[in-house]
């Protein structure tokens, strides 16, 4: 027979109760093993009156005695006997799954590191960079349910994605690559995630890149697309601006641009592991401490600086966006992984745009790299946050609507 046959099998029982905790389980198996409540409690590292109250509260969870002690002896009773192999198996079962989902992660943050290998060179010239980061991005098509196709948005090529239903929303998208890489072609992946998920139609601008376009050509390009937006009809109150890492940080720039022309905000932003500070602080200073081979943050600020700004005092606050007054700003959503060497950016614009009174949530997510929402495809927590980001742009975009509808009928 086996050991579940042994035990007997039982059938239209109960649910079990709801408090009880794989600690209570692991703590019964241990002395069962033990049948000494002093070594039980030493191998599970708690005291014995911890670990007699731990008993105790599961037999009266069980309802029933699940040991018998003596002043010399533990030893099992029937029902503690019934309980002890399919806790065994509980708790294997659990122990195998938490190993799986570690091996699983352990894959996959291999996968994206593999990813992004080719990136890895410390100073590449700049069309190997540009290649190596469109081959990135090439990889993941965008979802088949959204349609792709090019228009001219007021001279600014982009493409326009749209699901097979859209909402009355209209995303602008800023992409990414420090200003010096990156396209609206090489983007069709991720935002078409974004579009998907938040079922609206979205912009997404080739911008003018850096070093053939400096600082302000970028912003001039994100303005121009946005305004097309506005002259085309679409009401302020259904647009969101949303920017992946120094795309966040046009973003911003596009906000502070907004403000300073008196022009109208849209209904909300998001910020996908933002990059706000283009000298690149945080990320030189850990690659210095930890003495790494590559000195690519060194190089890549080098590049930002250089390239992009060209000149222009970085302390404008079209493009240092912790000088800039967000006072009057849209709400925004930040997501960043707790991995990512630009975290930091992320909490200072959290802060910075809470002192100025704008509604304003950050998520974080347990990745271990930088713009993790590239790999939505296969990475859980990537797919995750696209669908929460577009759940705020809907509900952020019906707030702002109403909100509009009920100016006007005052």
């Amino acid at each position: 027979m086996s050991s579940e046959d042994a035990a007997g099998t039982l059938s239209h029982m109960p649910k079990a109760p709801d408090a009880i905790e794989l600690r209570h389980l692991r703590s019964f198996v241990t002395v069962a093993d033990e049948l000494n409540f002093g070594r039980a409690a030493a191998k599970l590292h708690i005291s014995q009156p911890a670990f007699s109250r731990q008993i105790r509260s599961l037999e009266r969870l069980v309802g029933c005695d699940l040991l018998r002690r003596t002043t010399h002896q533990v030893e099992l009773t029937v029902a503690g006997d019934a309980l002890l192999e399919r806790a065994r198996r509980i708790l294997g079962d659990v122990d195998e799954a938490v190993v799986a989902t570690r091996s699983v992660g352990g894959e996959l943050l291999a996968r994206i590191s593999k990813y992004w290998e080719p990136l890895g060179d410390p100073d590449p010239e700049l069309p190997v960079l540009r290649d190596a980061y469109e081959e990135l991005h090439a990889q993941f098509p965008p979802p088949p349910e959204v349609s792709v196709r090019p228009i001219t948005a007021d001279g600014v090529s982009s493409l326009l994605l749209r699901p097979q239903q859209p909402a009355d929303i209209t995303v602008l998208y800023l992409h990414g690559g420090g200003y010096i890489a990156g396209s609206a072609f090489g983007y069709r992946s991720l935002a078409g995630a974004l579009t998907a998920a938040a079922n609206t139609t979205t912009l997404l601008p080739d911008y003018r890149l850096a070093p053939e376009h400096p600082f302000p050509a970028a912003v001039d390009d994100a303005l121009r697309a946005y305004l097309w937006l506005l002259d085309g009809g679409t009401e302020p109150d259904q647009i969101a601006i949303v920017g992946d890492s120094v795309g966040a940080h046009l973003v911003m720039s596009t906000l502070t641009r907004l403000e300073q022309q008196q022009l109208p905000m849209p209904a909300a932003t998001v910020m996908l592991c933002p990059g706000i500070d283009l000298h690149c602080h945080e990320e030189v200073a850990r690659s210095q401490q930890a003495q790494a081979d590559t000195v690519s943050a060194s190089q890549f600020r080098r590049r930002i600086v250089g390239d992009y700004l060209a000149g222009h005092p970085d302390d404008d606050p079209v493009v240092n966006p912790l000088l800039a007054d967000l006072t009057g700003m849209p709400p925004m959503l930040v997501q960043a992984s707790t991995g990512d060497p630009h975290l930091v950016d992320a909490h200072q614009l959290v802060d910075h745009a809470r002192e100025h009174g704008v509604d304003v949530r950050l998520q974080l997510y347990p990745v271990e790299t930088h713009n993790f929402h590239i790999f939505w495809s296969f990475l859980p927590e990537a797919s995750d946050a696209l669908q929460q980001a577009g759940q705020f742009i809907r509900e952020e975009a019906g707030r702002s609507v109403a909100r509009a509808s009920s100016r006007s009928s005052a």
